[in-house]
């Protein structure tokens, strides 16, 4: 019972902040007892320890409230029973698939190798067999698939692009795994582009350059997750150019996330976005109802649990494009039954996370309009304001159509909304914008990703 408690409070974190901020505090985490209205949460050590009581200790009672449970106190306590992993100036790299891959790493001094202790290896969980295949993911499953076999051969690099949360890291982390399982002893890195920053930073700032530039153009396989961050940062753009080069001329696998397509990513170096093309670009779309639906199903199965099929379409019509904030939705729906001995069913998912007709409603047309504004990198004041000009009106056409199809806003609404006079002109746009997202992908992907933004 403790355990699906605080995996569902997990759950709910790994959705609430960054994935590298997820894996340096939370992913070495337990819960080690619950005693009157006393939680202890057992944490790798000291430093940790004093994170948690400074910067998460809210939020972690704010999402054990959620799941029911209302703690006096937390405690934080170093636990010997959370692996100790390597020294900071050791590479963590996953040589053995069968070995739960390596998060963290100990410091044992604060000089130059600093810059290890952001690497988080694969995440043995991540496989091609737990990954659930449909009709907007299989041709990136089968490219993935086909580069595990024989790394460097064909599709290199490639890169893999889509909204949040439709399981591009899942995908991608799979083939490290699976290149392991077929040669071991590979050298394979997985890194988000965040913790590429900061280990290139630390790098300069401690004079390892050599250690750093070793470690990655060294890789058989090299995985990035996350690339749009690498936007606006020059001097890291310059490095990994020369990354990619050295490593592609050297026939290794380069595989790379991003939440869009390349031409897309602002500020991007032409090299780069040229380089980014040489091997093969999928778009992952969000998942249909049946693969929502199986991702469910198989999620309840690693729990011991069989839902009945109402509770999983009901599931799967509430959640439609983040399978993470799925999960965590069934997570919080198990730990809540489980805790109550209780068996899931429709009503109880309904009052516990409320049903899709209601997401909306929290809402408003102002975060609406500026989530558009921010997407489009469009100043808000243009998007209100007069210009007619095409990189405006277009983001506007489409701020309209999401007070119209989220809020369900009137048309007159909808025009004093955004500072027009003729509610005419909000039908036009609703109108344009719903048929040309049928066929313009990249309008569609826009659309997808405001969406997600908005209710993440």
């Amino acid at each position: 019972m403790q355990d699906s408690l605080w995996q569902a409070v997990l759950g709910e974190i790994e959705l609430t902040i960054s994935r590298a901020h997820y894996v340096t505090w939370f992913k070495n985490t337990r819960l080690l007892r619950r005693q009157d209205d006393v939680i202890t949460i057992g944490v790798q050590n000291v430093f940790v320890k004093q994170q948690m009581e400074k910067r998460f200790n809210q939020l972690i009672v704010d999402i054990l409230a959620k799941n029911g449970v209302s703690p006096i106190r937390i405690e934080y306590k170093t636990d010997s029973g959370i692996s100790q992993h390597k020294k900071l100036d050791e590479p963590v790299i996953l040589k053995n698939p069968e070995k739960k891959p390596s998060i963290q790493t100990t410091p044992k001094s604060n000089t130059s190798t600093l810059t290890h202790s952001y690497r988080q290896g694969l995440n043995a969980k991540y496989t091609f067999d737990s990954f659930i295949v449909g009709s907007g993911n299989e041709l990136a499953y089968a490219a993935c698939q086909a580069i595990a076999q024989n790394p460097g051969s064909k599709y290199n690099p490639l890169f893999v692009y889509g909204g949040v949360g439709i399981g591009k890291t899942h995908l991608i982390q799979a083939v490290g795994n699976a290149v392991l399982t077929n040669k071991p002893g590979s050298h394979v890195v997985y890194v988000s582009i965040e913790q590429f920053v900061q280990e290139f930073i630390d790098a300069v700032r401690f004079k390892k350059n050599t250690d750093f530039q070793g470690y990655y153009r060294n890789a058989d396989v090299l995985i990035v997750d996350d690339m749009q961050f690498i936007a606006g940062r020059d001097k890291t753009q310059e490095e990994f150019f020369h990354t990619f080069n050295a490593l592609h001329q050297a026939n290794k696998q380069i595989i790379i996330s991003s939440d869009k397509p390349p031409k897309d990513i602002p500020t991007l170096e032409e090299r780069l976005r040229s380089r980014f093309a040489w091997g093969m670009s999928i778009d992952m779309q969000i998942p249909d109802f049946e693969t929502r639906c199986a991702i469910v199903q198989t999620k309840a199965s690693e729990h011991a649990t069989t839902l009945t099929p109402p509770v999983v379409e009901f599931l799967a019509n509430l959640i439609q494009t983040n399978i993470r904030e799925l999960e965590g939705a069934l997570n919080q729906l198990l730990a809540f039954c489980e805790m109550r001995g209780l068996e899931p069913d429709v009503n109880i998912a309904t009052s516990l996370l409320g049903s899709a007709k209601s997401r909306p409603k929290h809402l408003s047309a102002k975060q609406i309009i500026e989530r558009t504004a921010k997407h489009f990198q469009v100043p808000l004041e243009d998007i209100l304001g007069p210009k007619r000009d095409k990189d405006i009106v277009v983001p506007r056409q489409v701020a309209m159509y999401m007070l119209r199809s989220e809020l369900h806003l009137s048309f007159p609404k909808i025009a004093r909304e955004l500072g027009r006079k003729d509610h005419t002109t909000a039908i036009h746009s609703v109108e344009k914008i719903q048929k040309e997202s049928g066929f313009d992908p990249n309008l569609k992907a826009a659309i997808i990703e405001i969406k997600e933004r908005l209710y993440a």
